[in-house]
């Protein structure tokens, strides 16, 4: 009809809306025919048979079957009778019969939390597999976020999910915040708890942590992730971008677990940068933090055993032989050990996990005992913890090695020896580098060729002493020095 009342003709203006030529002039006539609703099927439905009668008791007793699985049920109550060119009709039945007359399905009502009210916190696993200088490494990365900004921070947490895991991750978020909301929102925090009488001791420590910066703690319902809809959908930003970050640096591997943190810190910043307005206007809404932070470990009292080792969470670890029969007092971190003798902090300790949730995990640091080992060293030979004391594979190596070359009692002799050496000069990747060198070479140096080397004693150089007159001391004494130069030597 445009094109008519431009001035084209009938032919040119059905050419224009693609329509019959007669068709337009029964629209400019105005005898347009009003096309009813079909109500009536135009084939036999396939599925007649059986969709009142067994299909539809089915959905109602479970609504979210799909058409596949009905199909693969039909087949097998009815072979050859329902072909496959069929799943198409039955999975549309299906779906019109869930709008039309299933069940009323959960609606998400969309937040708009206010300024400096809600931060939201949770623990995820990282998407690539991480490895440190070669090794791989087991973490979670803990997640806080302020719902209305978007700020989030991010922490590497070794171990699984525990109270000071969340203690350490939130005070290190809210420091870097500057501030505290209002409210304080986690998931259950089940994965925590070992047992029910731990499960309170826990929450207990975790409500006085929220106490300490007047935060309300507050969970969702269990298994309603969508609750924390603010923390559950930025994991997933985290974890791509982390992935591509890794596929542009082109290799998951660092050389330490400072490095790996700094590139996690480096993603992150560049995440905040899109909210730094709305931050600014959050941190006005936050509340001020308290002087100091509130306690973020578990505190242990365990004896040092006469191997000069303690036994903490499933672990084993060596501590100096000086501790021997000390009841140490223990603050267990995700990552950590801080160990304490009365107030006095004598030792700190990287933390290990078992491999399984029932076995058991070493750190043995030949540091620690090589001198009483240098005492007795064919305990060496048969010691539970032989291979944890050799630093790397590469003093593996060399104990093979030794075997080969000396007599059991020379090879243990010599290999203590290489370890002490290795603890007294702090030299124990240039000394098994040397020793490397010389086996390809043909083989190993005696001990006498070690100690010639490594337990050279020197004169200690000569210091000139110089008396002063015991009038100098008099002038010291009465003050008469002003104004001279007096030399003390």
């Amino acid at each position: 009809m445009k094109s008519r009342q431009t001035g084209c003709t009938q032919e040119t203006s059905a050419a224009k809306a693609g329509i019959n030529v007669r068709t337009g002039r029964r629209i400019e006539k105005g005898q347009r025919q009003n096309t009813k609703e079909r109500y009536w099927r135009t084939r036999k439905d396939p599925l007649e048979a059986i969709w009142e009668s067994e299909l539809i008791p089915l959905l109602e007793k479970e609504p979210s079957l799909t058409g596949i699985t009905l199909w693969d049920h039909l087949d097998e109550q009815y072979p050859d009778q329902y072909p496959e060119r069929l799943l198409r009709t039955l999975q549309r039945r299906v779906k019109h019969w869930q709008a039309t007359q299933g069940p009323e399905k959960a609606v998400i009502f969309r937040q708009s939390v206010p300024a400096g009210h809600q931060g939201l916190s949770d623990f995820t696993h990282p998407n690539t597999a991480i490895t440190i200088a070669g090794e791989p490494f087991a973490h979670l990365l803990y997640q806080f976020r302020l719902a209305f900004s978007g700020w989030r921070d991010v922490h590497i947490i070794q171990g699984g999910e525990s109270y000071s895991a969340l203690a350490d991750g939130l005070q290190n978020a809210l420091h870097k915040l500057g501030g505290a909301p209002k409210e304080h929102r986690t998931d259950s925090l089940s994965a925590a708890y070992v047992n029910a009488t731990e499960k309170q001791r826990l929450t207990d420590d975790y409500e006085a942590l929220c106490q300490h910066y007047s935060m309300r703690p507050t969970t969702n319902n269990l298994g309603v992730s969508h609750e924390n809809g603010a923390i559950e959908a930025p994991h997933g930003s985290l974890k791509r971008r982390i992935e591509q970050a890794m596929k542009l640096r082109g290799t998951a591997d660092f050389p330490t677990i400072r490095a790996y943190r700094g590139f996690i810190d480096h993603i992150v910043d560049k995440l905040n940068k899109r909210c730094k307005g709305r931050l600014a206007e959050e941190q006005q809404a936050l509340k001020a933090l308290p002087g100091h932070r509130f306690i973020d470990y578990t505190e242990l009292t365990v004896k040092v055993t006469s191997s000069s080792t303690l036994s903490v969470k499933r672990g084993l670890y060596t501590v100096p032989s000086r501790l021997i029969g000390e009841n140490v007092r223990v603050h267990l971190y995700h990552d950590r050990l801080e160990c304490f003798v009365g107030q006095t902090r004598v030792i700190t300790l990287p933390r290990v996990y078992p491999a399984t949730p029932t076995g058991r995990a070493r750190r043995i640091d030949y540091r620690h005992i090589i001198h009483s080992l240098a005492a007795k060293p064919q305990a060496f030979r048969f010691s539970q913890f032989r291979d944890e004391l050799l630093p790397s594979p590469q003093y593996r190596q060399l104990w093979r090695l030794a075997e080969q070359q000396f007599t059991p009692q020379d090879a243990c002799k010599w290999m203590v020896a290489t370890l002490r050496f290795a603890a007294d000069y702090d030299c124990e990747g240039s000394l098994v580098s040397e020793l490397m060198y010389q086996a390809e070479q043909g083989q190993l140096p005696d001990l006498k060729s070690l100690q010639a080397r490594y337990c050279q004693h020197t004169e200690p150089p000569a210091i000139p002493v110089r008396q002063h007159q015991v009038a100098d001391y008099d002038q010291l004494l009465t003050g008469q020095w002003t104004g001279q130069e007096v030399s003390c030597g």
